[in-house]
This record gives C-alpha cells, sequence and structure tokens, in this order.
C-alpha cells in the first residue's frame, strides 16, 4: 500500500520508532520531475504482502482531503494476543487509541501523524514473519498487509467490480455499513472492507499528504497480469493505465468504482527489494532508477533529509 504522508522524518519514526517496521528502501517518486522521497517499510522479510510505501508531501506543500469515494483505512495483522501491548506502546509515544469492534473481532484504530487511519487485527494463524526492534518483539511484531479499507457513497458498483472482475471470494461479510471481502485465494493479506459514508465530501486522488495513493495486489507473473488487466477492460473499466516498470516490480494501475486506484503488480527477475541492496543492507542507501542516476546530487540535495 502507498500512502501520501506529510513529513519524511516524521513518517520514518511513526513506521519504525512507534511500529517497529523494517526500513528497506529510500528511493524516489518516478512519476514527474519534482524530487520526493518514495520510502519502504515492511516485516523481517520484506514479503511483497507486507510492504506499506510512502511518498513525503509536506515539503512539496500539495496536501489532499480524506472523504468518501476514497481509499481510507491501513489494515496491519498483528499476532493475536498482542493488542494490549501495542495500545499501551501506542500510547506511550502519545498516539491516541481507541478500541473498536469489526466483524465480532476487537481491533486498535488510530492514526499517522498526517491523519491517515490505521488499524491493528490480530490474526491467530498468520505465518509472516514480524521484525524485531525498536522496542518490539517477535510475539508482538507487525506480521504484514491485513488489508484495505475503502469508503464510498453505494457499496454494490464496489461489491460487483470485485466479485466479476476482482476474484472476490464467496459473498461478503456484513458488519453494519461494512462490507468484507477476500480478493484471490492467499491466505493473508487480501481483505478488502468498504464502508458505506454518505456523510463525508468527496475525497480527493491526487498526490497529497495524509490521503491513501494505491493498494497494490500480487498477479503472480507478467502473463497474468495481462490476463487480469484483459478482464477488467472487457467488463468496461478502462480507467487502467498502460505498463510501468517500477524497478522492483511492474505494475499496471485501475481505478474502481469505490475511487480507491488499485494496482496490479509483478516483481519480475531483474526486480525485487535486492536487485540494488543485499537483504542484509536494504533501506541503507539512497537508490534511484537508472534514468535519475545523472541527477543524484541535484535530487538528494532538495530532498529533507532524514535519519534512520
Amino acid at each position: 500500500m502507498t500512502l501520501s504522508v506529510a513529513g519524511a522524518q516524521e513518517d520514518v519514526d511513526f513506521h519504525t520508532k512507534i511500529l517497529g517496521m523494517r526500513f528497506i528502501k529510500r528511493t524516489v517518486l518516478f512519476d514527474g520531475s519534482l524530487p520526493i522521497y518514495h520510502l519502504y517499510y515492511s516485516n523481517a522479510d520484506g514479503d511483497p504482502s507486507s510492504v506499506v510505501t510512502t511518498f513525503p508531501w509536506a515539503q512539496a506543500g500539495q496536501f489532499g482531503t480524506r472523504g468518501t469515494n476514497q481509499a481510507r483505512e491501513v489494515l496491519l495483522s498483528v499476532p493475536e494476543g498482542s493488542l494490549d501491548f501495542w495500545a499501551q506502546r501506542l500510547r506511550a509515544h502519545d498516539v491516541e487509541v481507541t478500541d473498536v469492534e469489526r466483524f465480532d473481532q476487537r481491533r486498535l484504530a488510530f492514526a499517522h501523524p498526517s491523519g491517515i487511519e490505521y488499524q491493528f487485527v490480530a490474526n491467530a494463524a498468520d505465518p509472516r514473519r514480524g521484525y524485531e526492534g525498536n522496542g518490539v518483539s517477535a510475539e508482538h511484531a507487525i506480521h504484514g498487509i491485513h488489508g484495505v479499507g475503502v469508503h464510498m457513497t453505494t457499496p454494490d458498483r464496489m461489491v460487483e467490480f470485485a466479485d466479476t472482475s476482482f476474484f472476490a471470494q464467496g459473498a461478503p461479510a456484513e458488519d453494519g455499513d461494512v462490507f468484507g471481502l477476500r480478493i484471490g485465494d492467499a491466505k493473508v493479506g487480501n481483505h478488502l472492507e468498504i464502508t458505506v459514508n454518505r456523510h463525508d465530501d468527496q475525497g480527493t486522488w491526487r498526490y497529497g499528504a495524509g490521503t491513501y495513493h494505491h493498494f497494490a495486489w500480487n498477479v503472480s507473473d507478467l502473463a497474468n497480469q495481462d490476463a487480469v488487466k484483459f478482464d477488467i477492460e472487457g467488463a468496461g473499466y478502462t480507467d487502467i493505465s498502460e505498463l510501468k516498470d517500477r524497478k522492483y516490480f511492474k505494475s499496471v494501475y485501475v481505478r474502481t468504482p469505490s475511487g480507491a486506484l488499485f494496482e496490479l503488480a509483478v516483481t519480475h527477475d531483474e526486480g525485487g527489494w535486492t536487485c540494488d541492496e543485499s537483504p542484509q543492507e536494504l533501506g541503507t542507501r539512497f537508490q534511484l532508477p537508472e534514468q535519475f542516476e545523472h541527477r543524484r546530487e541535484e535530487i538528494f540535495a532538495k530532498l529533507e533529509p532524514i535519519e534512520g
């Protein structure tokens, strides 16, 4: 999942020093000419289903508006029995925490410093390995992504899209104004939650601090990616991009009926997190795509310094 946040350093501190995630990549946004960080955080192994990435936009003066018809919640999976630890830890770092119940399960709701909504969801059978560090032990560490929460005025169109074009499994679960789906056959990381929201104004879709930008789904290989794209376009969802090479993966993007931007991503043979750093060195050096290397000093000089 990729978020537009505010300050770079506060984002690094939030994800590493508070949430205890592993800082695995520091690079830049590939689109446009304005130098903007692209920062990556993960669990211990950098599993694709664990990676939260951010664009810090405050330095560029670009801010978004959270609203309806937009992706809203970052849903993260934590070990069963760890919620009390996390509630205490978050409050110790002056993060406001609220207990919520969703689908008959307790969760923790809190927010990123830029206002983006997060929820911790406890999972007993999540095999992904949490990162031990910054005061977080393995028994409490974040497994990875649980899923994404989107808000929209009319859920029927998104349920239809998920069911007919995006490989939803079974009928949606219902909890009041929230509909829950699982996408594809993965065991973890594939939950889509749709909240009916008719009271907020339309949220922004452009880059801007404080808003979700997109959520990526793994489509295994380029042939599968082409087939999924072909089916989505054939169903009439033609607001879909051409193939984009992001160095670490290759992607296409589709605007869904909820307003949320979904990415269909493939880690290709030349890509992956270790194409420019060893597994032990991940996140320790500032990386640039080849087309930007000749501007390294210029780009780096314009970016907010970060530590971590």
